[in-house]
């Protein structure tokens, strides 16, 4: 099966630094098969015949863990679930600017009372949509100028999450179906 990998604050302004060619030696000699990456900022697509995202996420993270010595949260996702991310986006769809619109992946679906907690406040111009296990986002002045960020994310629905931007996610899934 194929697979995304989402590795969370890798390679930003100098701090856990991975080399991606390094990793893709070291994801390969633990068993991962055709690893690929994109860009520095942790996007792996490979296989493997673990059907158990999870397992296939601790592994990635001990590899990491022992090849650079710090921990690294990492999320797993299959082609299919990031299709269906892609094709049920609102902004999207609606026709925004697609150098405005991002994607934070949740490792796990929040508590209903930190989602009411969240959307009880309006943080115009920034929108989000909020669905089980992501986020869509349309930023309508620019990610890098909001405060919501991958980590107030974090902070409010208490679950760990890592945030793309639309040409990488695209990206991904095109290596993903093109394996």
């Amino acid at each position: 099966m194929i697979y995304i990998a989402l590795l969370r604050g890798i390679n930003v302004s100098g701090q856990k630094k991975i080399k991606m060619a390094d990793l893709r030696t070291y994801l390969g000699d633990a068993g991962l098969q055709d690893v690929q990456t994109y860009i520095q900022s942790g996007n792996i697509v490979f296989k493997s015949e673990n059907a158990d995202k999870a397992e296939l996420a601790q592994k990635i993270s001990d590899e990491i863990k022992e090849a650079y010595g710090f921990d690294v949260p990492v999320l797993v996702l299959t082609a299919d679930y990031l299709q269906s991310v892609i094709e049920q986006n609102t902004y999207f769809k609606a026709g925004k600017d697609i150098s405005k619109l991002y994607v934070t992946f949740l490792a796990e679906k929040p508590s209903e009372e930190k989602i009411a907690t969240l959307e009880a406040v309006d943080y115009s111009p920034e929108e989000f949509i909020l669905h089980e296990t992501h986020l869509d986002f349309y930023f309508p002045n620019g990610y890098g100028r909001s405060k919501l960020n991958n980590n107030f994310f974090e902070r409010k629905l208490k679950v760990s999450a890592t945030t793309r931007n639309w040409k990488t996610i695209n990206k991904l899934l095109d290596m993903a179906t093109d394996q």
